[in-house]
């Protein structure tokens, strides 16, 4: 092997080596946040470190902390460990997100959250109010138009309570099994996953618009002001069933 060569591959390994040792906290100097967001102190290096606070839009949020996998920079892509909080804390997240320049790629990914914190200020329809958790389980997630590609995973909405200006409505659990069709995130749920009678579909598509078609029965379970509310979406089918459809932007977005 010529001189030139030797130099040449030993000042690959020393840059190799002296980007794998770059504090993080330095390079943060370097970073250009998001409008409402601001973390804390910054430890470790750029490959493998941690933000011991991360605060977005007022929600504070627990240590974040992340392996960043220097080989997939060979393949132009970006692929990240990491892990927000833990499972004791109230927003909690952790999973594997690939990115490249055909899009972002998640797998093995969970989220938790209280819902009134992921709401925060926003002001919903008939002074609403939702209390509950909200947990999110994705097996894969390929992005697309207008929104993926692939999806595999579920959502599931823990001890619901909604309250508005019409009643109590008590909706305890309700878990949706998530897909992708053709580009919108399908929402789909049956009786065995909720005890609300409800069986459908929730398509949420681009441009905060969705898209709604379910049917719901009484069921000895439902709250007395979801059984009143019923007779409001017109004549029961041949089986019991409202029907429940919509159309149009997210109520409150």
């Amino acid at each position: 092997m010529s001189l030139t060569k030797k130099i040449i591959i030993g000042l690959f390994i020393y840059l190799i080596f002296l980007v794998a040792t770059l504090p993080a906290n330095f390079a943060m100097r370097f970073v250009a946040l998001p409008s409402g967001l601001s973390i804390g102190d910054v430890s470790g290096s750029v490959w493998q470190g941690s933000i011991d606070s991360v605060t977005f839009e007022g929600r504070p949020l627990d240590t974040l902390k992340w392996d960043l996998s220097p080989w997939r920079l060979f393949l132009g892509q970006v692929q990240v460990d990491f892990s927000l909080g833990e499972r004791n804390t109230p927003i909690n997240a952790r999973g594997l997100l690939r990115a490249s320049f055909s899009g972002l790629y998640v797998e093995a990914f969970r989220f938790e959250a209280p819902i009134p914190i992921l709401l925060g200020q926003k002001v919903l329809p008939f002074r609403t109010k939702i209390d509950g958790d909200m947990s999110v389980f994705l097996n894969e997630f390929d992005s697309g138009e207008a929104w993926c590609e692939t999806l595999s995973g579920t959502a599931i909405i823990n001890q619901a309570k909604v309250n508005n200006q019409f009643g109590d409505y008590p909706l305890g659990d309700i878990s949706f099994a998530l897909s992708c069709v053709n580009g919108d995130i399908e929402f789909k749920t049956d009786e065995k996953m909720n005890r609300l009678g409800l069986v459908g579909t929730l398509l949420l598509q681009d441009k905060n618009r969705v898209a709604i078609d379910a049917k719901m029965k009484e069921t000895a379970d439902q709250p007395a002001d979801l059984k009143k509310m019923l007779s409001q979406f017109g004549a029961k089918d041949s089986q019991g069933y409202y029907t429940l459809n919509y159309k149009g932007a997210i109520p409150g977005l």
